[in-house]
C-alpha cells in the first residue's frame, strides 16, 4: 500500500478499480495477524449490499474518491465466495491469494510462520502438493513494469492576424483633349458696283471668343473587397521523451551475474 490505512478510515469508503469503476463499499476490514496492518477488505455488492466479496489491499491507496485496488471488477465477482465470520483460516487465505494471482504471504493468517519458512522441509496438515507447488512458484515471481509515451495533440493560440485598411495620397495625370477659339480675318476684293458707295469713317466690331478648361470632380467608388479565412495546414512533427523500463537481473551468492 502506499501508506498506511487505518482500518476506521476505510469502513463504508468507496472502491474503486484501475479503470475507475466503483465496486461497492467497504464493508469489514480484516488485518495480518502477523502484522496488525489491513490486508483484506470486503466489498458490499448486489442489490443493497446483500454480498460481500473480499479484495486484496495489496498495492492499493485511498484517497477522497475512496479505496483505489489494483485488482478489476470481474475478478471480484468471479472471487471465491467465503463467509466474512471475522477471520479468514490458512486454506481460505490461500484460495484468495491464487484467485488474484498474488503470492502467499511467509506468515499463515494467524501470524505463524509456515514449514517452510522455519525451514523443516514438512509439509503442513490439510495442504495438498498442488497447492504448495502453487504457493511456492507465487513466491518467486517478479513483475517487470515499463513507461511508454502516450503522444496526442491539443490546440493552443500561436498569435493574432489583423486586416485593417488606411488612406495614401499618390498623383495621377489624365491627359483630356480642350478646344478654344481663335480670331482669324478673312479678306475678300469687292469689284464694280457691288460695293456702293463708301465713305471713310472709324468703326469698330467686337466677337466673343470660347475656350474649354480641364474641370476635375471626385468620386468614391468600391473597387475590392478582402476578408480574413483561416485554413488547418497539417504538417507531420517528431516528439521524443524519455521513458523508464525496469530490466531483470539474476545473481548468485558470489554476485555473479547469470543470464535472465
Amino acid at each position: 500500500m502506499a501508506k498506511t490505512m487505518q482500518p476506521q478510515e476505510l469502513i463504508d469508503s468507496a472502491v474503486v478499480d484501475p479503470t475507475g469503476n466503483k465496486l461497492g463499499k467497504v464493508g469489514n476490514v480484516y488485518l495480518a495477524d502477523a502484522t496488525h496492518q489491513p490486508e483484506w477488505i470486503t466489498v458490499k455488492t448486489g442489490l443493497f449490499g446483500s454480498k460481500e466479496s473480499f479484495v486484496p489491499l495489496s498495492g492499493a491507496h485511498a484517497d477522497r474518491d475512496g479505496v483505489h485496488v489494483r485488482v478489476d471488477k470481474d475478478a471480484v465477482s468471479d472471487a471465491p465466495r467465503i463467509d466474512a465470520d471475522g477471520h479468514l483460516s490458512r486454506e481460505e487465505s490461500a484460495r484468495l491469494y491464487e484467485h488474484y494471482g498474488l503470492p502467499m504471504p511467509r506468515t499463515s493468517p494467524d501470524g505463524r510462520m509456515d514449514d517452510r519458512a522455519q525451514g523443516t522441509g514438512r509439509g503442513k496438515a490439510g495442504t495438498d502438493a498442488a497447492a504448495g507447488k502453487s504457493d511456492r512458484d507465487a513466491e518467486h515471481t517478479m513483475t517487470r513494469s515499463e513507461e511508454r509515451l502516450n503522444v496526442g495533440t491539443e490546440q493552443v493560440e500561436t498569435g493574432h492576424v489583423r486586416l485593417r485598411k488606411y488612406v495614401v495620397t499618390e498623383e495621377q495625370q489624365v491627359t483630356v483633349p480642350v478646344s478654344h477659339e481663335e480670331v482669324r480675318i478673312e479678306r475678300e476684293p469687292i469689284t464694280g458696283a457691288s460695293g456702293g458707295t463708301a465713305e471713310i469713317a472709324e468703326d469698330e466690331q467686337e466677337v466673343v471668343l470660347h475656350a474649354e478648361k480641364p474641370v476635375v470632380n471626385k468620386e468614391t467608388v468600391a473597387v475590392e473587397r478582402a476578408r480574413l479565412k483561416t485554413e488547418t495546414v497539417t504538417e507531420e512533427q517528431t516528439v521524443s521523451g524519455k521513458v523508464r523500463k525496469e530490466q531483470f537481473e539474476v545473481t548468485d551468492d558470489e554476485g555473479k551475474h547469470r543470464k535472465s
